[in-house]
Protein backbone atom coordinates (compact mmCIF):
# COMPACT_ATOMS: atom_id res chain seq x y z
CA UNK A 1 0.00 0.00 0.00
CA UNK A 2 1.80 3.36 -0.98
CA UNK A 3 2.48 5.45 2.01
CA UNK A 4 0.12 8.00 1.57
CA UNK A 5 -2.98 5.17 1.75
CA UNK A 6 -1.75 2.83 4.52
CA UNK A 7 -1.70 5.31 7.59
CA UNK A 8 -5.17 6.38 6.63
CA UNK A 9 -6.08 2.57 6.53
CA UNK A 10 -3.96 1.02 9.11
CA UNK A 11 -5.66 1.64 11.94
CA UNK A 12 -8.84 0.57 10.95
CA UNK A 13 -7.75 -2.98 10.01
CA UNK A 14 -8.43 -4.26 13.31
CA UNK A 15 -11.94 -3.22 13.05
CA UNK A 16 -13.13 -4.26 9.88
CA UNK A 17 -11.23 -7.95 10.67
CA UNK A 18 -13.78 -7.93 13.57
CA UNK A 19 -16.66 -6.66 11.59
CA UNK A 20 -16.02 -8.70 8.63
CA UNK A 21 -15.88 -11.66 10.52
CA UNK A 22 -18.97 -11.66 12.41
CA UNK A 23 -20.89 -10.18 9.20
CA UNK A 24 -19.42 -13.60 7.72
CA UNK A 25 -20.25 -15.66 10.57
CA UNK A 26 -23.41 -14.28 11.44
CA UNK A 27 -24.43 -15.21 7.27
CA UNK A 28 -23.53 -18.30 7.84
CA UNK A 29 -25.90 -18.66 10.79
CA UNK A 30 -28.46 -17.60 8.62
CA UNK A 31 -27.86 -20.38 6.47
CA UNK A 32 -28.26 -22.97 9.23
CA UNK A 33 -31.15 -21.50 10.46
CA UNK A 34 -33.30 -21.39 7.33
CA UNK A 35 -32.11 -25.09 6.91
CA UNK A 36 -33.58 -25.75 10.18
CA UNK A 37 -37.26 -24.11 9.37
CA UNK A 38 -36.80 -25.95 5.82
CA UNK A 39 -40.04 -28.12 5.54
CA UNK A 40 -42.47 -25.72 8.15
CA UNK A 41 -45.68 -25.17 6.36
CA UNK A 42 -46.91 -21.84 5.93
CA UNK A 43 -49.15 -20.35 3.66
CA UNK A 44 -46.62 -16.80 1.49
CA UNK A 45 -43.54 -18.91 3.17
CA UNK A 46 -41.41 -17.35 -0.37
CA UNK A 47 -42.93 -13.83 0.12
CA UNK A 48 -41.91 -13.71 3.37
CA UNK A 49 -38.25 -15.44 3.30
CA UNK A 50 -37.95 -12.57 0.60
CA UNK A 51 -39.29 -9.72 2.75
CA UNK A 52 -37.87 -10.63 6.51
CA UNK A 53 -35.23 -13.61 6.29
CA UNK A 54 -32.90 -12.83 3.03
CA UNK A 55 -32.77 -9.12 3.52
CA UNK A 56 -30.60 -9.98 6.61
CA UNK A 57 -27.77 -12.33 4.27
CA UNK A 58 -27.68 -8.97 2.16
CA UNK A 59 -26.88 -6.68 5.13
CA UNK A 60 -24.77 -8.90 6.39
CA UNK A 61 -22.78 -9.52 3.21
CA UNK A 62 -22.78 -5.96 2.09
CA UNK A 63 -21.04 -5.35 5.96
CA UNK A 64 -18.61 -7.97 5.15
CA UNK A 65 -18.06 -6.43 1.54
CA UNK A 66 -17.47 -3.02 3.07
CA UNK A 67 -14.69 -4.62 5.42
CA UNK A 68 -12.66 -6.30 2.79
CA UNK A 69 -12.94 -3.67 0.60
CA UNK A 70 -11.35 -1.17 3.92
CA UNK A 71 -8.78 -3.27 4.72
CA UNK A 72 -7.59 -4.29 0.64
CA UNK A 73 -4.24 -2.97 -0.01
CA UNK A 74 -5.40 0.34 -2.31
CA UNK A 75 -2.54 2.12 -4.51
CA UNK A 76 -5.46 5.29 -3.91
CA UNK A 77 -8.01 6.24 -2.14
CA UNK A 78 -10.11 6.78 -4.77
CA UNK A 79 -10.71 3.03 -5.13
CA UNK A 80 -11.77 2.13 -1.87
CA UNK A 81 -14.00 5.15 -2.22
CA UNK A 82 -15.63 3.85 -5.79
CA UNK A 83 -16.11 0.50 -3.90
CA UNK A 84 -17.75 1.33 -1.19
CA UNK A 85 -19.28 4.14 -2.87
CA UNK A 86 -20.95 1.58 -5.31
CA UNK A 87 -21.62 -0.64 -2.40
CA UNK A 88 -24.02 1.45 -0.80
CA UNK A 89 -25.67 2.68 -3.70
CA UNK A 90 -26.93 -1.11 -4.22
CA UNK A 91 -27.63 -1.05 -0.93
CA UNK A 92 -30.08 2.19 -1.72
CA UNK A 93 -31.50 0.51 -4.44
CA UNK A 94 -31.98 -3.28 -2.41
CA UNK A 95 -33.72 -1.07 0.38
CA UNK A 96 -35.88 0.24 -1.92
CA UNK A 97 -37.01 -3.36 -3.60
CA UNK A 98 -37.32 -4.26 0.45
CA UNK A 99 -39.64 -1.22 0.71
CA UNK A 100 -41.48 -2.38 -2.08
CA UNK A 101 -41.76 -6.11 -1.10
CA UNK A 102 -43.09 -5.39 2.84
CA UNK A 103 -45.81 -3.51 0.98
CA UNK A 104 -46.69 -5.69 -1.64
CA UNK A 105 -46.62 -8.53 2.00
CA UNK A 106 -49.07 -6.56 3.45
CA UNK A 107 -51.18 -6.36 0.24
CA UNK A 108 -51.23 -10.08 0.19
CA UNK A 109 -52.81 -10.47 3.56
CA UNK A 110 -49.89 -12.20 5.43
CA UNK A 111 -48.46 -9.91 7.92
CA UNK A 112 -49.01 -6.31 8.10
CA UNK A 113 -45.50 -4.31 9.10
CA UNK A 114 -45.88 -2.29 12.19
CA UNK A 115 -43.78 0.65 13.20
CA UNK A 116 -41.01 -1.17 14.42
CA UNK A 117 -40.97 -3.55 11.72
CA UNK A 118 -40.63 -0.84 9.34
CA UNK A 119 -38.10 1.01 11.12
CA UNK A 120 -35.82 -1.74 11.42
CA UNK A 121 -36.55 -3.81 8.22
CA UNK A 122 -36.42 -0.94 5.73
CA UNK A 123 -35.85 2.48 7.48
CA UNK A 124 -32.13 1.45 9.57
CA UNK A 125 -30.98 -0.45 6.62
CA UNK A 126 -31.74 2.08 4.19
CA UNK A 127 -30.57 4.33 6.36
CA UNK A 128 -27.03 2.76 6.79
CA UNK A 129 -26.53 2.21 3.06
CA UNK A 130 -27.27 5.86 2.72
CA UNK A 131 -24.68 6.25 4.82
CA UNK A 132 -22.63 4.36 3.54
CA UNK A 133 -22.60 5.81 0.13
CA UNK A 134 -22.21 9.29 1.67
CA UNK A 135 -19.05 8.17 3.98
CA UNK A 136 -17.77 6.98 0.77
CA UNK A 137 -18.10 10.26 -1.45
CA UNK A 138 -16.89 11.94 1.14
CA UNK A 139 -13.62 9.77 1.36
CA UNK A 140 -10.92 10.88 -0.72
CA UNK A 141 -11.72 14.60 0.39
CA UNK A 142 -12.83 14.49 4.37
CA UNK A 143 -10.71 10.84 4.74
CA UNK A 144 -10.59 10.91 8.37
CA UNK A 145 -14.60 11.70 9.06
CA UNK A 146 -16.03 9.83 6.28
CA UNK A 147 -13.87 6.35 8.09
CA UNK A 148 -16.21 7.24 10.83
CA UNK A 149 -19.12 7.07 8.77
CA UNK A 150 -18.61 4.56 6.79
CA UNK A 151 -17.73 2.56 10.42
CA UNK A 152 -20.99 3.55 11.51
CA UNK A 153 -22.51 2.35 8.60
CA UNK A 154 -21.28 -0.79 8.64
CA UNK A 155 -22.05 -1.38 12.36
CA UNK A 156 -25.68 -0.58 11.68
CA UNK A 157 -25.77 -2.90 8.90
CA UNK A 158 -24.95 -5.97 11.32
CA UNK A 159 -27.13 -4.24 14.36
CA UNK A 160 -29.91 -4.26 12.30
CA UNK A 161 -29.20 -7.59 10.55
CA UNK A 162 -28.77 -8.86 14.12
CA UNK A 163 -32.15 -7.57 15.13
CA UNK A 164 -33.68 -8.63 12.27
CA UNK A 165 -32.20 -12.00 12.43
CA UNK A 166 -33.59 -12.94 16.39
CA UNK A 167 -37.00 -11.25 15.25
CA UNK A 168 -37.76 -13.61 12.32
CA UNK A 169 -36.65 -16.51 14.49
CA UNK A 170 -38.58 -15.99 17.42
CA UNK A 171 -41.61 -15.33 15.01
CA UNK A 172 -41.21 -18.78 13.67
CA UNK A 173 -40.92 -20.44 16.43
CA UNK A 174 -43.53 -18.80 18.27
CA UNK A 175 -45.89 -19.30 15.38
CA UNK A 176 -44.63 -23.11 15.17
CA UNK A 177 -45.45 -23.42 18.67
CA UNK A 178 -49.17 -21.89 18.19
CA UNK A 179 -49.84 -24.66 16.46
CA UNK A 180 -51.91 -27.81 17.49
CA UNK A 181 -49.30 -30.83 18.33
CA UNK A 182 -51.05 -32.71 15.59
CA UNK A 183 -50.63 -30.06 12.96
CA UNK A 184 -46.55 -29.95 14.15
Amino acid sequence: MPEGVWPLLAPWSNFYIMTGSSAAALTGLMFVVITLVTGLERGGTQDGVATFSTPNVVHFSAALLASAILIAPWPSVLGPAIAAGLTGLGGVAYGLRVIHRTKRFAVLGEYTADLEDWAWYAIIPFVAYGTLFVGAIALPAFAPKALFVIAAAVVLLIFSGIHNAWDTITYITLKRDDKPPDAK
